[in-house]
């Protein structure tokens, strides 16, 4: 039977990967999708790494637009990354009427609508299992798997460079700063960490989630992101005595008034199992209404993990490029006309639990007018915890864990904390959720 020709648009970690594992299990890989899949050319700015890794054995190019209109090739496998010459790139190959297999999370969760737009007026398939927690397939979950379900919300820890260094920062008691560079020597993080570090790549991956999970459009610039940089290690060490971990976790729920898309560090019972994925390890929990509860664990980034999903990408157009584009599994789950348009909630409006740290004047009194200015925003404590200040010492901080309140309630009992004379630094603030 004729092959699948496949243009892999770069060969650096994941496209590397992607070669290697279709090379070494393609009998397996022909058996399951019914014909063979091959990469008949690859484009890469680099060519001698290019041909360092296919030994020469199809076609190079440093011409990425030479691929998206080759005739020959059938599916493009774009792994540039990035925005820019990636969107169009990828449009390209959608015009010539290719089918399109991507990793590129952050060019779904900003141009997605107009890239699903564009391949479903051409008939053809954009598939992204890799662009959502590496070698895990949550994906094809969330589209296949609980379609029957009417999806609750997620919860995933969905970046690995900001699982491991809290995972170090727990274990060492180490400050944020001292981990991060321990991250970079290892090549756990990259020389700019800033996507990883302030939430911004989780986020991207969560829009993606959120919008398959919820058949509504994606959102990215709706999203409230926080990352870890200004997380301290004091408030690790009082969660665990709390008994919590904290994780950078996005969130994204399906509420009566709307849907909330969230990136933030966030307190989890040590008790759950998603909050003890250490390393740089991903999990995902998601609640569906008749299925309740499932974790998916594994390897979030990685050559082969990721090329895992690529791979399990091209199986899947193979078997189903035949089909009509009416039968096929729509792109976010829900058909393209049953897309809906429902808000998402500003931060201000969601309610979860809160962890709050106040640095206070150890003096009779305190604690009264702390607890009067939460009572006023009608904000219940479930936890308190005050540490005995050392000999000598003036000050102390107060850990108190809310019940469930509307963070508008928590932003105006913060801002009136702080006018206290006798609290002494900013207030910190973290979500808190229980995930039961």
């Amino acid at each position: 039977m004729k092959p699948i020709n496949v243009g892999l648009l770069g060969i650096g970690t994941v496209g590397g990967g992607t070669w290697t594992v279709l090379t070494r299990n393609q009998q397996e890989i022909t058996r399951r999708a019914g014909r063979p899949i091959q990469i008949s050319v690859v484009a890469d700015k680099d060519l001698a790494l290019a041909r360092k890794v296919t030994g020469g054995a199809c076609e190079l190019t440093d011409d990425a637009f030479s691929v998206v209109a080759d005739p020959r090739v059938d599916i493009v496998v774009e792994l540039i990354g990035g925005y820019g010459v990636a969107k169009d790139l990828v449009l390209k190959a959608i015009e010539n009427g290719k089918h399109v297999v991507t990793a590129n999370k952050a060019l779904l969760a900003v141009h997605g609508n107009e890239i699903f737009a564009a391949a479903q007026k051409k008939g053809v398939m954009v598939a992204f299992e890799a662009a959502v927690a590496g070698g895990i397939p949550i994906i094809k979950a969330l589209r296949e798997g609980l379609t029957a379900n009417r999806i609750q919300w997620i919860a995933g820890i969905i970046n690995g460079t900001t699982n491991f260094i809290l995972s170090e920062m727990r274990d060492k008691g180490l400050s944020f700063e001292t981990v991060l560079k321990e991250a970079q020597r290892l090549g756990y993080a990259e020389a700019d960490p800033t996507f990883d570090v302030e939430g911004v790549d989780a986020a991207h991956k969560l829009t993606i989630m959120s919008a398959i999970a919820f058949g509504i459009p994606m959102q990215f610039d709706k999203a409230y992101i926080e990352g870890i940089s200004r997380l301290e290690a004091e408030d690790i060490r009082y969660a665990e005595q709390l008994g919590y971990r904290i994780k950078l976790l996005g969130i994204t729920k399906h509420k009566a008034e709307g849907i909330e898309l969230r990136v933030h560090p966030t307190l989890i019972p040590a008790k759950r199992l998603i909050a003890n994925v250490e390393g740089a390890m991903n999990a995902v929990l998601v609640q569906g209404d008749a299925v309740g509860a499932t974790l998916y664990y594994g390897k979030g980034a990685g050559a082969e993990p990721t090329a895992s999903a690529v791979i399990a990408d091209l199986v899947d157009v193979t078997r189903m490029a035949t089909a009509d584009p009416e039968n096929r599994v729509p792109h976010l789950a829900f058909q393209p006309d049953a897309v809906a348009d429902i808000p998402v909630l500003p931060m201000a409006e969601v309610e979860t639990s809160y962890y709050l740290r106040l640095r206070v004047e150890d003096k009779p009194g305190v604690l009264a007018d702390i607890t009067r200015i939460l009572a006023d925003q009608q904000i219940s404590i479930d936890a308190m915890i005050q540490r005995e200040p050392g000999e000598g010492e003036m000050q102390t901080d107060i850990i108190m864990l809310t019940h469930v309140t509307r963070e508008r309630q928590i932003d105006g009992a913060i801002a009136s904390i702080e006018a206290l004379p006798v609290v002494k630094r900013k207030v910190i603030r973290l979500r808190l959720e229980e995930l039961g």
